[in-house]
């Protein structure tokens, strides 16, 4: 009776909440939303235009990339203080930080370099030339590899994080805003805006071995626009997000075909799943808004007022 009674009061247990930091970059702050009532709870400055924004693995700092102040913004989660900032290069745009938390790799847009960073100590260690205009990063689980999309050159680097040195360049369509790798480290997904694909790369031969299309009834060709894109865990789903196109595409992580278009706020930009992946948040540039998509019965259930313009979006670990 005693565990029975003890198994209903932990099914009533509500989930844990957490922080949901929003950048947005023309309000040049950033909106704090609460995972579990979808409210705002906070919102406070983060410097000139912010777009990337991360976390610390122990959930302590937030880092934003404040891109027209050339400079990565460095915050207490708790207070919302600044503490101070990190040295980025010019217009830093999107980053990613090694699973050990140190150090932090930023693209650098305006002068082809990717920048990497002790977050302990505030220095600079190393730059690494890419190709035209780099945006999009990404880093294996086992930390081997940090791959960056030129936009321009139309490329995903890899470059070898021991030492700091390009290994492999592949061609990917055109456009390339945002990578990520499934979470076994066995295959990255770059999406390309203007090209309107999504290339699937084998990162034990570093070749694309699939493309991703998309087609959604009533929408221009052109309007569809992948830019961020999530992976759950365990590699069975993928979304994307299809910029003015106004959908989040759902993709099946085994087949790679397209199962379903969810329609978000406008300019869908960035996403971020909870820690339990319950819930995946949109920025909507053009709205001004955050949806709240339900993972598992696949529908958006709440579109959030946030600042002007969100960008980025990162979601606080349990």
């Amino acid at each position: 009776m005693r565990l029975a009674a003890l198994s209903l009061v932990l099914l009533a247990q509500p989930a844990l909440a957490n922080k949901v930091y929003v950048s947005n970059e023309k309000g040049n702050d950033i909106t704090v939303l609460d995972s579990e009532t979808l409210e705002v709870i906070a919102t406070f400055p983060a410097g000139n235009r912010p777009r990337g924004i991360t976390i610390s693995p122990d959930g302590k700092e937030l880092y934003v990339c404040a891109s027209d102040d050339d400079t990565v913004r460095v915050f207490e989660t708790e207070t919302y203080r600044e503490t101070h900032t990190l040295p980025s290069g010019p217009d830093p745009e999107l980053f990613v930080l090694h699973p050990s938390g140190n150090p932090l790799y930023i693209a650098n847009e305006d002068d082809n370099l990717v920048t990497i960073v002790d977050v302990q100590s505030h220095r600079m260690l190393a730059e690494v030339p890419v190709g035209v205009e780099p945006e999009g990063m990404a880093i294996s689980p086992d930390g081997a590899f940090v791959v960056n999309t030129s936009e321009t050159t139309n490329m995903a680097h890899f470059i070898d994080t021991a030492s700091s040195q390009i290994v492999a360049n592949v061609l990917v369509d055109q456009r390339p805003r945002y990578a990520q790798f499934t979470a076994d480290g066995k295959l990255l997904f770059v999406t390309a805006e203007i090209g309107g694909t999504v290339a699937v790369i084998d990162v034990a031969t570093k070749e694309v071995i699939h493309k991703i299309g998309f087609e959604i009834p009533g929408v221009l060709p052109e309007a569809i626009q992948p830019v961020g894109l999530k992976i759950t865990q365990d590699g069975s789903r993928i979304f994307v997000a299809l910029g003015p196109a106004n959908r989040v595409a759902v993709i099946d992580g085994a087949t790679f075909e397209v199962t379903d278009y969810l329609l978000v706020g406008q300019r869908v930009w960035q996403l971020a799943f909870t820690p339990d992946e319950r819930l995946l948040f949109t920025t909507n540039g053009n709205s001004n808004d955050v949806s709240v998509i339900d993972v598992a019965a696949m529908e958006v259930v709440r579109s959030v007022p946030v600042g002007q313009q969100p960008w980025g979006i990162v979601v606080a670990p349990d």
